[in-house]
């Protein structure tokens, strides 16, 4: 299926869930915020939220330094 990831098309298996999409995509699930459809989706909800053609995702990944 067909989804958008800050703003790039992309492929990706059906019936795949948030946190699976994410190591899917090889980013895993520690320091990343997503906005799912324009709206924040908080780490509690990504088991639970499936992902679904043309959807649209925003993903900000945060690294440490100093």
């Amino acid at each position: 299926m067909n989804i958008k990831i800050n703003g790039e098309l992309q492929e990706i298996p059906d019936g795949l869930n948030v946190a699976a999409m994410l190591e899917h995509l090889g980013m895993g699930n520690k320091r990343v915020a997503i906005e799912r459809n324009l709206d924040i989706l908080p780490r509690a909800e990504w088991d639970a939220t499936p992902v679904q053609a043309s959807d649209s995702f925003e993903i900000v990944h945060f690294v440490g330094g100093g």
